[in-house]
Parts: C-alpha cells; sequence; structure tokens
C-alpha cells in the first residue's frame, strides 16, 4: 500500500474528513445546536430539555464517525462499541461537575474533571481492553483541532494586532528555546523536549499533540506532557485571579499576562473570567493568537525533523516529500476551516451569523476534547509516567514555566499598558 493510499485508510485523515463533514453540516444549516450541559445549582436544571432530547442521538452520531476509521483499519470494532459510551458518559460527566455554578466560579474546567477520571481508572486498577481500545485521544483531538479552526478568523486574531506581536513571536521563541535546550541538557530526549517546549510556549495540550505527531513522539512522552500541563493549570486558575489583585494589576495587562502564561485555553478564559469581563477578553485574543501557531510550529518541527535531526552525515538529503508525510495532516483540515469560515463565510454570511454557527461549533469542540482527556486519562499510569526522566522533566517544566511567566508579564506591560476595550 503506497503512502498515498492511505488518504482514506489513516486516522490522521479520517481526523480531517470527520472534522470537514461536521463543520460542513453545521455551516449549511443541517445541524442547528448542540446539546450541552447547562451551568447549574440544581442537579435537575443541568440539562435544559432540548438539551436532553439530543444527547443520546449526539452520542451515536458521534459513535458513527468515530467508528469508522476504526473500521477502515480493521482493528477492534466490537471493542470500540461497547467502549465509547463509556467514555462519552465520563465526558459528558465531566461537563456536568465543571458546570456546577461553585466549581465552575473558580475555572476547574471539564478537562482536567475529564482527566481525572480517566486517570482513577488506569491507575486504580487497569483499564479494560474495551476502553483501551475506545480510548483514541488521538483521533478526538486531532479532529477537534480541525473543528477548531474555524473558530480562528483572522479578524479575532487582528484585534491584537502589534500588541500581540511579542506574545506570539519573540516570547514564544524565547520560550520554546529555553525549554528545548534545558530539556535537552538534562538528558531527555529531543523528541520529548520538543513537545514540552511547544506546550510550553505555544498553547498547552494541543500543541503538544501536534508537535507529538511532528516529531514522532511517543504516546507516554505525549501523555506525561498533556498531564502536567492540565494538573497544573488548575491550581493557577484560582492562585492568580488573588496575585493579581494584591497588586492591582490593571484588567488589560492581566489578561495579556494570562494569555500569554498560562497553558491550557480553557484555564486562560477562566482565569480571565474570575479577574474581570474585560480581562477575561484580552486573554482569549492573546490565547486565540497563539492557538492559530500550532500549524507553524508543528511545520516548522517535522521540517527540521526531517532535515536536521533524524538525518545521518551519511544519508543523501531527504526529498520534499518525506515532509509532507511527516507533517500532521489535522493541520490541513484546521487551516482550510479557517480560511473558508473567515474569507467564505464571513463577507458571504456576515460576521453575525458566522458568529452564530461558530457558537455550534465550539460545542463540537468541547465534546472531542472531553472525549479526548477521558481518553488520555485511560492512557496513562502514573507508575510509568514517574519513570521516564527521574524527575528531570518536571524540574524543566517548572523552569519553563517560571521564564514564560516572568516574559509574559512583561510583554503584557509593554504592549497593553493604557489598553481599554
Amino acid at each position: 500500500m503506497s503512502k498515498f493510499s492511505t488518504l482514506w485508510r489513516s486516522e490522521e485523515w479520517w481526523a480531517v474528513w470527520i472534522g470537514l463533514l461536521i463543520l460542513g453540516l453545521v455551516a449549511t444549516g443541517a445541524i442547528t445546536m448542540v446539546p450541552k450541559v447547562s451551568k447549574w445549582t440544581s442537579i435537575e436544571a443541568a440539562v435544559k430539555p432540548l438539551d436532553a432530547l439530543y444527547m443520546i442521538p449526539l452520542a451515536v452520531g458521534l459513535l458513527i464517525l468515530t467508528a469508522i476509521p476504526v473500521l477502515t483499519e480493521k482493528k477492534d470494532v466490537k471493542k470500540y462499541l461497547v467502549g465509547f459510551p463509556v467514555i462519552f458518559f465520563l465526558a459528558f460527566l465531566s461537563q456536568l461537575i465543571a458546570d456546577q455554578v461553585i466549581v465552575n466560579q473558580y475555572g476547574i474546567s471539564y478537562a482536567l474533571w475529564a482527566l481525572i477520571f480517566g486517570l482513577v481508572i488506569s491507575n486504580v486498577g487497569k483499564t479494560p481492553k474495551f476502553l483501551q481500545a475506545a480510548a483514541k485521544s488521538e483521533l478526538f483531538i486531532k479532529t477537534g483541532l480541525v473543528i477548531l479552526g474555524a473558530e480562528i478568523l483572522f479578524e479575532v486574531i487582528m484585534k491584537a494586532g502589534a500588541r500581540g506581536l511579542f506574545e506570539v513571536t519573540v516570547g514564544l521563541a524565547l520560550v520554546w528555546y529555553f525549554t528545548y535546550y534545558l530539556a535537552v541538557k538534562l538528558g531527555l530526549k529531543k523528541t520529548f523536549a520538543a513537545i514540552m517546549a511547544n506546550a510550553t510556549a505555544v498553547c498547552g495540550v494541543s500543541a503538544a499533540i501536534a508537535a507529538g505527531g511532528a516529531v514522532k513522539g511517543s504516546k507516554e512522552e505525549i501523555s506525561y506532557v498533556v498531564s502536567i500541563v492540565l494538573l497544573f493549570a488548575a491550581p493557577l486558575t484560582v492562585i492568580m485571579p488573588i496575585i493579581g489583585r494584591i497588586f492591582q494589576i490593571p484588567d488589560a495587562i492581566f489578561g495579556a499576562w494570562m494569555g500569554g502564561f498560562i497553558d491550557n485555553t480553557a484555564s486562560v478564559v477562566a482565569t480571565g473570567a474570575l479577574y474581570s469581563d474585560a480581562a477575561m477578553q484580552v486573554a482569549s485574543i492573546v490565547k486565540m493568537s497563539q492557538n492559530i501557531l500550532i500549524g507553524i510550529t508543528a511545520f516548522l518541527l517535522a521540517l527540521y525533523w526531517v532535515l536536521k535531526v533524524e538525518r545521518k552525515p551519511s544519508q543523501e538529503k531527504p526529498k520534499p516529500v518525506e515532509i509532507w508525510y511527516r507533517f500532521p495532516k489535522f493541520i490541513v483540515g484546521f487551516l482550510i476551516a479557517s480560511l473558508v469560515f473567515s474569507f467564505v463565510l464571513v463577507p458571504t454570511l456576515g460576521a453575525n451569523a458566522v458568529d452564530g454557527l461558530t457558537k455550534i461549533t465550539k460545542g463540537f469542540t468541547g465534546w472531542f476534547f472531553a472525549l479526548t482527556f477521558v481518553s488520555i486519562g485511560l492512557q496513562t499510569n502514573f507508575r510509568e509516567l514517574i519513570k521516564i526522566g527521574k524527575g528531570k522533566p518536571l524540574l524543566v517544566f517548572l523552569a519553563a514555566t517560571a521564564w514564560d511567566m516572568v516574559l509574559s508579564l512583561i510583554a503584557a506591560i509593554i504592549f497593553f499598558s493604557g489598553m481599554t476595550l
């Protein structure tokens, strides 16, 4: 089977097809809502009647779509069909808990709850085989990232303008190189170093998985970085607004600081919201500016890995097509979604209509991400993770986070002082 013939068989491409299909159904009006969990104080108010009506059809629809790649790869289809409903339920439960009013107020996101549910199953006992077969973390996250492309409108990125230039160029480069250099210096594998550097410098989980695909990192390395990013994001969400108020940091500066510093997008928004609406808006803009660099950094990593890291001195210079083989294919879908929504749908339908569409696509993104974090938890065993690097990865992450915190604060003060929304 040639490499090009995997266009319809590989999980990478199926993530693109499924993501674009969902976006197409939303854009054409075939899908007009996604069931969700509402913020609640009493459990009966958590799921509104209309959302409850469509919750099972949503689960069945996602099961059918995501089972297609499993079927084409001739893997454990029966186990997948049994395991997926369990993972979907845990994803639902994570959103249910996260949207409880008090929990939501403290910004403890569904991503962390989903990860915890998976971790409990995989670490207290052993992940059952039917759940192992259904824990398709890469398929879920890549499909979610394709859909996320619709939300990364160029108009949103331009709102930050020159103010966000440092955050998404110089600052990113300084944090990335510091993390990578320190990790390699301490003896970590280059693939591990690249994954951690991308997570710290760009935007956490999504960037880590994109980097993992570009450099062919191991699942253990990716799981370690994803877990540590999410576990650290939760306390930062609560602590940072307190620090901001103690030092009376202006809203725009605080928002820009959080957008550049905290790695998880959901936690960035929650942290900003705990501070003020203005801080939340700035934080979201800066983080979205970073999110669009997922594809760029993954491409550059694939290029560098093929031409430099993996190339031996006696080896012929690799052909350009090798870069394409290595390039994470979901980024193609991500860019298509962003370009179509930005330059086709916005001029055609208008910004308000597209805003309505992206509210629907955000629902799908949230579900795929929740499925992802449950799956990552199911695939992560702390006893195995502790063995990785003998504590050195944690040291690298802490040092990189401290460096990122300082640089992001400096950038926020320089570029966002005096800004009002």
